[in-house]
């Protein structure tokens, strides 16, 4: 690809889409390749490319929405119209795995070989789909990382060029079902419901999870109906510094992870002199088995959408950027609508419920970065840069997003604020255990009956929580947060359910991921898998995880059919690149990829 400044022979349809999303484009910049400052202005940077290079991603997505790639010559106008250099944009296009800068047939089949799907295809689904197609079938083929469609594994999305609808496979696929569509989309069997991934739906005590198949999630009114706006009044009574202090007082902590104190950080950026402050939704659950956050922004819109705007208020934002994952299809559609429908209304816009405060939100999708997960490495590709995590400190609730003070949480976290305001902090507080307050959401997978999103009090036991779910026997281990998290064996169903509770049993609670494996499935090569998933995901911008991510894969894959002396060697290797990797790397991502293997080997005895 010719990275020289210039479109390339961009045809019509590609200058559309980004006409379409940019507006038509300004006289002033035709002919900027000829000019003889045009070089050094690129290397400079300048006013415009400052101003409008956070819309690069979306200009990246509109491309290849409409023909399935991006072309240079295409990669070239856009860069004309967002004075972005074209090597830089280069850099970001090639970053993400949705995109492709190689010509690719207009449809796309995405099948998920990540850790539930792996376990339940026992019929070899891609290539049963590969020999079903054909050669010349117009659709590719691409294995890849998991679709958070854990409770239909095995899954598979077919994504077409030209077509925004997005099709989600309904599951568990077969071959035949996923030819179908991607070839004849209009008979496919439609997306089950958000409500079919929630087993307790209609529960009473639900607190999250209650409205999800209660109301349309494309009804603003039917919303409001069943209690929407409720708490963002009850903001607007309290005042910022009362909504920081009642969340403060109930002890919510985050539910990325990290499970850092929501108040504090929504008190540390409020109280920044700097200006403007931002709020970023994270909506990239891209962890393997989680898809807890799909399931609410899919079947519960509007609630996320008014979390946002009592978050925004709480911390003097009046921009608020929600980044949703680029897998997510049903859900960005939903979100798209209910801000669309909420800013019609007056509950985003200048004057927020006539209350003289601005707030609006943006949406930007992400395309298949694990890492943007990372809340610097999101904010790098909001700004249009590779999504690369950045060193800390400084921190983002003191320079974050565009260089301001920045406050950072996920979907779930957001939608927890709603009941806080509404029942009280006192009353959100008796919910759970005295470290972790509140209802959690769990992602339940692999040898279950009842695979699906579950909402538990902290403090309930993992034995409780698979009963719900209804583990089938011969249960050899239990996966507690992901790829990221840890192994933990069947006798160990006491396990409270709390971030205190994991961390004392030597396990992580992590984001919420709950997948059982059953005798059937092959450990070692479930730890290559992980494997695999990390050095495919590394960003490789630091030492420890770009190497330490390949050797670890290399040694599980010298391995995966050995045990005793003949793994020792290996084995200790494993453990030298796993420290180096969990002390040194830059970012979460290495510092947690040898994690699960680690507790396989400790807590499993694999390899012994």
């Amino acid at each position: 690809m010719d990275l020289r400044f210039g479109d390339g022979g961009a045809t019509d349809d590609e200058r559309d889409a980004v006409d379409t999303l940019l507006g038509p484009p300004r006289s002033s910049w035709e002919g900027a390749a000829d000019r003889p400052d045009a070089d050094l202005r690129w290397a400079r940077g300048g006013h415009r490319a400052r101003e409008r290079r956070d819309l690069l991603l979306e200009g990246l997505h509109a491309i290849n929405d409409r023909v399935g790639w991006i072309s240079e010559g295409a990669l070239g106008y856009l860069c004309r119209r967002l004075t972005v250099p074209p090597a830089e944009a280069y850099g970001v296009a090639t970053f993400y795995a949705m995109f492709s800068v190689r010509p690719r047939p207009a449809t796309v089949l995405h099948v998920c070989t990540d850790l539930a799907c792996a376990a339940a295809d026992r019929a070899g689904l891609c290539d049963g789909i590969t020999s079903r197609l054909g050669p010349d079938s117009g659709v590719v083929v691409e294995r890849g990382p998991c679709l958070g469609l854990c409770e239909r594994a095995p899954a598979v999305l077919a994504v077409r060029a030209g077509d925004p609808v997005r099709t989600a496979v309904s599951a568990p696929a077969d071959a035949g079902s996923a030819v179908l569509a991607a070839t004849a989309p209009d008979p496919a069997p439609e997306e089950p419901p958000a409500v079919d991934a929630v087993p307790q739906a209609g529960d009473p005590s639900l607190i999250l999870l209650r409205r999800v198949g209660a109301v349309d999630p494309e009804s603003l009114d039917d919303y409001r109906a069943h209690g929407g706006y409720t708490a963002l009044r009850r903001a607007f009574a309290l005042g910022p510094a009362g909504v920081v202090r009642e969340v403060t007082e109930s002890g919510l902590l985050g539910r990325g992870g990290a499970a850092f104190p929501t108040g504090r950080k929504w008190q540390i950026t409020a109280s920044q002199a700097a200006r403007p402050h931002y709020l970023v939704c994270n909506a990239d659950e891209s962890e393997p088995g989680t898809f807890k956050d799909r399931v609410l922004m899919e079947g519960d819109p509007y609630a996320l959408v008014e979390a946002m705007t009592v978050a925004a208020y709480a911390t003097g934002a009046h921009r608020g950027y929600l980044y949703l994952r680029g897998e997510y299809p049903r859900a960005l559609r939903r979100m798209r609508h209910a801000v669309d429908r909420a800013r019609a209304r007056g509950l985003l816009g200048d004057d927020v419920m006539g209350q003289g405060y601005a707030f609006d939100i943006e949406i930007r999708r992400g395309a298949g970065a694990y890492v943007c997960g990372e809340e610097t490495a999101l904010f790098n590709s909001i700004e249009g840069y590779r999504g690369e995590p950045r060193s800390k400190p400084p921190f983002p609730v003191e320079k974050g997003l565009f260089g301001s003070p920045t406050v950072e949480n996920n979907v779930e976290t957001l939608v927890n604020v709603l009941p806080i305001l509404t029942m009280g902090a006192a009353a959100y507080a008796a919910i759970g255990t005295a470290g972790s307050t509140g209802p959690k959401l769990f992602c339940v997978s692999g040898s279950v009956e009842r695979p699906g999103v579950y909402e538990l009090p902290f403090g309930a036991t993992l034995g409780g929580l698979l009963a719900l779910a209804g583990v089938r026997p011969g249960l050899r281990a239990v996966l507690l947060g992901g790829a990221a998290g840890g192994f933990v064996r069947p006798d160990e169903r006491d396990i409270p359910l709390t971030f205190e509770g994991t961390r004392a049993a030597g396990a992580t609670l992590g984001s919420g991921v709950v997948m059982a494996f059953d005798d059937s499935v092959p450990m070692p090569r479930l730890l290559l898998r992980i494997a695999e998933f990390f050095r495919e995901e590394s960003c490789g911008q630091c030492v420890p995880c770009r190497v330490g991510t390949v050797r670890q894969e290399e040694a599980l894959h010298r391995i995966v059919e050995r045990t005793g002396a003949g793994a020792a060697d290996d084995v200790a290797l494993l453990r030298e690149v796993g420290r180096a990797m969990r002390d040194a790397s830059i970012c979460g991502l290495g510092q947690t990829a040898w994690n699960a293997v680690e507790s396989a080997i400790d807590r499993l005895g694999v390899y012994e």
